[in-house]
């Protein structure tokens, strides 16, 4: 019987589906056929494919070819399914054996030279093949980032006739082997840069040890943008689940995966203008948006009230959540997206409100309108709110006594601090659930009628509650302490600054 199996993957949100490729040739008119919902680019695939294979030196079969992509009911897309193709016509017409194939999955897109060419995904991809204990055949392009995932065999090809070799038995295909890691270059940019502040960095040790979401409100050139743009600096590095996760993520999109630093947290910083598809995902082919990219990292959203509002609201849920999941007619997507928001706004339309110099004339009705644009709901999902004033002359030019402290200092305490979270209870504490908070983040009698008190007196919610709980824990963990005590719960509590101007 002329039919051949060949497996390869498809793409569906994050993840790899196993698709399998079956070719039947048989006697009829020379047709090609692709049934199994194919998409415009997999319909095209079979001139790709033809012409791959009469410049690889291969008999194209002037026969009547069906080409199945199982499961039916999944979309498939890209130029992925190429080589597998190929394989699956060569097999079915006897030119290489067909019983070799079942312990591989093949993935890439040929080029009428027969040559193959990178595809995205290779990173799930490479997880499903070892979970499914099979070989990976990719193109050479791909085979760094599939080496990502341990435990893994890869078998980087150049050609099509590299492939069909290695399947005949003629000349076998080379393991791949990564390269090691490359040492970790210093940081261009440093928390000693920055002149002043301590309060705000300390907030900055504060969030990036409970990975809390920080609001920062000050008039502008008071360093809000610099000091967010360090926070990277002072995070630990992911773990390598993590690291997986994320880069698997960066794999399905066209932003390019950075192999050297691949365990650095991602730190993504859209423009105002970002529209509400670029921030969560989406498209008639769902694909990832930036929450999605900074996935285990930081989303820095400067200029705040600048967003469309409505683009502000879609955060909400994810916020809470950790995921976002986006519907179309045709299919579903859910992506991961726990991030922790980093913003930064002025305090008023002017942006000087409060200054020393006095030149702001909004009106109150200006400034209520302007922070009006961020609701009270998505506020109330920030764990900080705290001010960045401007920094006097004379700390410019002189600098603080003595020094700024660097960011490996910054660093260092960070992950003593977070590795006490995670032997606590195995996650940051900004993640801790209502059931965790009420076990691990207790309270004295005096401290819970201070945490009463000023619910009452800021007209703070339940979720503002638990929030003020899990950063004073934070601050008890940088202090070494097992129990919140009255200092750590009266510091955090003066991080919510806008819930007092209410």
């Amino acid at each position: 019987m002329s039919l051949a199996i060949v497996y390869s993957r498809g793409r569906s949100g994050i993840d790899a589906p196993l698709v399998t490729v079956e070719v039947h040739v048989t006697n009829g008119l020379p047709q090609l056929s692709i049934v199994g919902l194919p998409e415009t680019a997999v319909k095209e695939s079979k001139d790709r494919v033809r012409g791959a294979i009469l410049n690889s030196h291969f008999e194209f079969p002037i026969q009547r070819i069906t080409i199945n992509l199982a499961p039916a009911d999944l979309p498939k897309e890209g130029g992925r399914f190429d080589l597998a193709i190929a394989l699956g016509i060569l097999a079915a017409s006897d030119q290489i054996p067909k019983k070799q194939l079942d312990q591989y999955e093949c993935v890439g897109e040929l080029s009428l030279s027969g040559e193959l060419r990178p595809i995205l995904g290779a990173l799930p991809i490479a997880i499903h093949s070892r979970d499914a204990k099979r070989k990976l055949i990719l193109p050479t392009s791909n085979a760094t980032e599939a080496a990502l995932v341990k435990q893994v065999e890869l078998l980087p090809a150049t050609s099509l006739l590299e492939v069909c070799a290695h399947i005949g038995g003629q000349k076998s295909l080379l393991s791949f082997i990564p390269e090691q890691t490359k040492t970790e270059p210093k940081a261009s940019i440093d928390f000693s840069d920055v002149q002043g502040q301590f309060h705000v960095k300390r907030a900055f040790e504060i969030a990036a040890t409970g990975a809390h979401n920080l609001l920062m409100l000050g008039p502008p050139g008071t360093g809000k943008s610099m000091l967010a743009s360090r926070l990277p600096g002072i995070i630990p590095e992911l773990t390598e689940q993590q690291a997986q996760e994320t880069a698997a993520i960066t794999s399905i999109s066209d932003k390019g995966l950075d192999i050297d630093h691949w365990l650095k947290p991602p730190f993504r910083a859209p423009h105002h203008t970002a529209s509400a598809a670029a921030l969560v995902g989406g498209g008639s082919n769902p694909k990832p948006g930036e929450i999605s990219l900074a996935h285990n990292g930081t989303l820095f959203l400067d200029e705040l009230p600048e967003f469309d509002r409505k683009v502000l609201e879609v955060l909400r849920e994810p916020l809470e959540t950790g995921h976002i999941t986006i519907s179309r007619a045709s299919r579903q997507a859910d992506f991961p997206a726990k991030f922790q928001l980093i913003a930064a706004m002025n305090p008023c339309p002017c942006g000087y409100q409060g200054d020393p110099s006095g030149r702001c004339h909004c009106t109150e009705e200006q400034v209520a309108k302007y922070r009006a644009k961020i609701s009270g709901p998505l506020l109330d999902r920030i764990d900080m709110h705290l001010e960045v004033p401007r920094v006097s002359h004379e700390v410019l030019r002189k600098g603080s006594p003595e020094g700024e402290e660097t960011s490996a200092q910054i660093r260092a305490r960070v992950v003593v601090a977070r590795t006490f979270a995670m032997a606590r209870c195995g996650k940051v504490n900004s993640a801790l659930t209502a059931v965790e908070v009420k076990k691990y983040c207790t309270l004295s009698e005096q401290g819970h009628q201070i945490l009463e008190q000023a619910m009452d007196q800021f007209g703070l919610s339940h979720r503002a509650y638990h929030r003020i709980l899990k950063l004073a824990r934070t601050i008890a963990d940088l202090a070494h302490s097992e129990q919140i005590e009255i200092s750590h719960l009266s510091e955090a509590i003066a991080y919510r600054k806008l819930d007092r101007q209410k």
